[in-house]
This record gives C-alpha cells, structure tokens and sequence, in this order.
C-alpha cells in the first residue's frame, strides 16, 4: 500500500480490531488492553501509517446559523458519525454581521483542520463567495458538501432530493382534495429553494393545477418569513401552503390564525426538514423528513475515504425525503362563511 493512503480504516484491518478501537489507542483514552494497544501500534508500523494525517484533527462544519434546528441536529449527527474515525467536529454557523464563511474557513485552515464539512452553506448559493474555493485550492483540504455543490468545482456532495420533495408535499394535499395549493418559498438563488419551487411547479403542472405565479412567494427560512408569505398567499384564497422549512410552516399557521383561521379545518399546512419537536406543536405539523442520519454517515465516510487517500466518487448523491403525517394536513372541505 501506498503510504500517503493509509488510514485508520486499514490500521484496522491489518490489527484484526474496530476502527473505534483504533481511534482510542490514537487518542490516548481507556478503554483499550496494553496488549491490544501495542498491537495497534505494531500495526501502524507495519502498514505505515503517518499519525495525524487522518485522525485525531478537528473537522470544521460550516452552517449558515444555528437558529434553523435542522442545522443543529445535521452538525451534531455528523459529529456523532466522524468520532469513531478519531475526528473532532467543530460548528462554525457563518451569521450575516457576524463571522464571515472565508474568516472561518482561513481559521480552520491555519489550525490544520483535517476537513471541512460545508452545511447548507455557499455550498447552496448561486452567487457565493469565490473566495471560499480558492482557499481550498491554494490550501488543499479535503472537504464534502451537503444540499448543493459548488459549482464548476470537482466537489463532493448529499443532498436531500428537494425537487421530489415539493413533489411529495403537493401529491399529499392533492390527495386531500386541496386544489389551490401555495409555495411558501425561501430565498430566490438559494439551490435548495430553488429545487423545491421546481418540484413543486412541476407537480402543479403535472396534476393539472396550472402555473400561477402569485402562488409561489419567497422569504426567509424563519417564522416572520413564513407569516409573511402566508399573509400574500391567504389573500390569493389558498386552502393548502407548502412551506419551505418547518419555521415557514409555524409562521404560516399563525397568519392563518390570526385572520380567523384554523388549522387544518380552513387552511392545510405542511413543512420541511422534521426538526426537534415538531410532533409536539399544536395540532403536531405534516412535514417533509430529511434523512440526517443517513446523510451524516455518508459525509463521514466519505471524508474519512478523502483524508485516507482513496477514490470518492465526485457529484451528488440525491437521498429521498418522507412525508410524516400529522395533524396540520386533512382533507379539503369549503371554508365556513363569516358569521
């Protein structure tokens, strides 16, 4: 074996023990015999292994904040995947007014981050930074993506299928019988936004609902964003809102309240993402699940494939979402008169 290709994953192999226990041994903690550690450590001999160069370094996971939960239980899961390979996850939400993506990422960089994980980040944006992908090209460092790719670049990326998730929203609520169905959009050049509003016209289209674009509003990833578009589209006399984001989802229930309004019995609701507690909100919100877990395992394997020196197969890899019914979606039945 070459022996800029060594990782722990053949360190492993060669000692006949877990990967898990190699880290251990590489991390100094307890748990591990005297005579298992010095078998790991013969092994790292034998198969030249070079400490440091895929374990035991920190692994920055760029966000775009940390207020939107989904992004707090994606960092977290991916911290909870890359451990076991002897890698540290460190959160860097990257806040307008706050610490910039290229600040942070100069930073990691310097400290000798083993890789970078770029979360919904600029990795999602049309018009990102450029900055960011020449830094990695004049520092090399591994790094994978998640929801989008940069573009003209060789990255690597999972991603949650947005296109057929607007899809899924919109066949569940045609299937209700709700006809005039509303997009509660995020930011226009936001790749993921932009995908879900294809799926979602494609689906339109394809159900024979027409193309109406006052249906379609776009706002921010949070609540005020969701009561806003909400407020636009309830005037267009919508009787079911797909929202872009769980938060969008919460601040159209409650526009759609304060004008009278109760959810799902006038106006069906339903979200994206299934972050923390959203089966514990009045009534529980239909909502669109991303499989994190599924995406966190596969980002880990594959930087720890990058940091070991083997071939990961450039592009993006599309995960299929879910529908999870709950009590904002019911069927479609014509809004009671004003009293």
């Amino acid at each position: 074996m070459e022996h800029e290709k060594i990782g722990i994953t053949e360190v492993a192999q060669h000692a006949g023990v877990s990967v898990a226990t190699v880290s251990r041994v590489l991390n100094r903690k307890a748990g591990v015999s005297q005579k298992t550690r010095q078998l790991v450590e013969r092994a790292m001999e034998e198969v030249g292994y070079e400490r440091g160069a895929a374990s035991g370094g920190i692994v920055g996971v760029i966000t775009p904040g940390l207020s939107i939960p989904i992004f707090g239980v994606m960092a977290e899961r991916i911290g909870l995947a890359l451990a076991p390979h002897g890698l540290r996850a460190v959160v860097c939400p990257a806040l307008p007014g706050g610490v910039q993506e290229r600040d942070f990422l100069k930073s990691l960089l310097d400290l000798g981050a083993s890789g970078i994980v770029f979360c919904s980040a600029s990795n999602t944006l049309e018009n990102f930074d450029p900055e960011v992908l020449q830094l990695l090209e004049h520092r090399p460092v591994p790094y994978v993506c998640i929801n989008g790719r940069f573009e003209d670049s060789s990255s690597v990326a999972f991603s949650t299928d947005d296109a057929y998730a607007a899809e899924l929203s919109v066949r569940h609520l045609h299937g209700l019988g709700h006809r005039r169905i509303a997009m509660a959009a995020g930011p226009v050049g936001n790749r993921p936004t932009d995908r879900r509003v294809a799926g979602y016209r494609a689906a339109m289209t394809a159900l024979g609902l027409g193309e109406d674009e006052q249906l379609v509003v776009h706002q921010t990833y949070s609540v005020e964003g969701g009561q806003f578009a909400a407020e636009q589209l309830l005037a267009q006399g919508v009787t079911a809102v797909v929202a872009a984001s769980d938060q969008m989802a919460l601040g159209a229930i409650r526009a759609i309240r304060r004008q009278g309004l109760s959810v799902p019995e006038d106006v069906s609701v339903i979200g994206y993402d299934d972050g923390p507690l959203m089966e514990f909100t009045d009534p529980p919100l239909t909502t669109v699940r991303q499989p994190v877990d599924r995406l966190a395992a596969e980002v880990a394997r594959a930087l720890v494939g990058l940091l070991s020196g083997h071939q990961v197969p450039v592009g993006e890899l599309m995960f299929q979402p879910e529908v999870v019914v709950r009590g904002t979606t019911a069927p479609h039945h014509p809004r009671r008169p004003p009293a």
